[in-house]
């Protein structure tokens, strides 16, 4: 019999393969797996790993990033948090820790082999792929994806030809005001077609038309 969504979810959220199996060095604190899923989402929103702050909220994208996401997408928290309707499934489900300048680290290389795959198999409805950062670009744009993420979002138009769709933009952190300044371009051109996308995706939620 398959495994029910209900089931994996459960045992992601019981996992402690960065503990105990890890490769390298084990996680430096307890597992908090975060990320919501359902198989009636059409949008699917692919991060790196949760942050400091999600790790202690325990609910993805609880931080400026996340504010800066939803005006990129121009939805409310409502929607954004309603797992019928958008799924929250980063390459890494757990805060992967800090290195010595106190930048986050890669996702855990334990997470994604492991889950990854059985997760999305469940996520049938799904429309619309949003990945930030590139080892979900590199997941899901394939050849698509560059080495140079500049290059990667410019060709947003690739992917947009893909089924379901994949748009890769730039992480929504502040560490990316430089990148954002340096290319308008992306407000300019990539956004309005991505807020009209999820005005097509939600026609009964108001998506896509918050302000930036």
């Amino acid at each position: 019999m398959p495994e029910s969504l209900k089931r994996l979810s459960a045992k992601i959220k019981a996992c402690r393969i960065c503990l105990e199996t890890p490769k390298g060095r084990p996680l430096p604190h307890e597992p908090r797996p975060v990320f919501q899923a359902s198989s009636t989402a059409k949008l699917l929103i692919v991060g790196q790993a949760p942050g400091t702050r999600v790790h202690a909220s325990g609910r993805p994208f609880t931080d400026p990033s996340g504010v800066r996401l939803r005006l990129w997408l121009g939805i409310d928290e409502t929607l954004f948090y309603d797992e019928r309707h958008v799924a929250i499934v980063p390459m890494g489900f757990c805060f992967p820790g800090q290195n010595a300048k106190g930048a986050d680290l890669p996702p855990r290389p334990e997470c994604a082999p492991a889950w990854r795959a059985r997760l999305l198999s469940h996520l049938n409805a799904v429309r619309f792929v949003i990945c930030l950062g590139r080892p979900a670009q590199h997941w899901h744009l394939g050849e698509l994806a560059r080495a140079d993420l500049t290059e990667t979002v410019r060709n947003w138009r690739k992917g947009m030809a893909l089924h379901p769709k994949v748009l890769a933009l730039p992480h929504p952190s502040w560490r990316n005001n430089a990148w954002l300044k340096k290319n308008p371009w992306f407000a300019d051109e990539l956004l309005p077609v991505l807020r009209k996308e999820m005005r097509d995706l939600f026609p009964a939620h108001g998506a896509g038309r918050l302000s930036i």
